[in-house]
């Protein structure tokens, strides 16, 4: 007869810990947000507009290996398109402006806001990431 008592699933918890320092969730997202180092906060995480630097040079932390790729661009999107249909939608409900002139507005309103939300979106992103442990692995690209 089998045995039908549940079995309760544990993590596999032996893996060692990080070489570099492993901050607070929140720590670590506001860092980034800032363009710090998620992990130890000394040095920029940021080598371009974009172009995240391999690795830390204070600490050693592989920024260079978190797959941030698609995932700021998405929170970005989601941050930015929100606050457009919002302001969308209040010029329509108290202004009488034309199509035109609120195409003038939220274009370049839109442009600008997700230009200025695209590096921080990412760097929270990478903090985010790099507290989880979510990082390629040295042979990927």
């Amino acid at each position: 007869m089998p045995d039908d008592t549940p079995v309760r699933w544990q993590p596999e918890r032996s893996q060692p810990p990080p070489p570099w320092p492993t901050p607070p969730m929140f720590t670590a997202i506001t860092r980034g947000l800032r363009g710090r180092c998620p992990a130890c906060g000394r040095s920029n995480l940021f080598s371009g507009y974009l172009r995240v630097v391999p690795l830390c040079p204070a600490c050693g932390a592989p920024l260079g290996r978190v797959p941030v790729d698609d995932s700021a661009p998405v929170f970005t999107i989601l941050i930015v398109g929100a606050v457009a249909v919002t302001l969308l939608l209040v010029m329509e409900m108290t202004m009488a402006l034309s199509a035109l002139l609120e195409t003038a507005i939220l274009i370049p309103l839109t442009l600008v806001l997700a230009l200025l939300l695209l590096r921080p979106v990412k760097g929270a992103a990478l903090g985010l990431m790099l507290r989880l442990g979510m990082l390629r692995s040295p042979e990927e690209p």
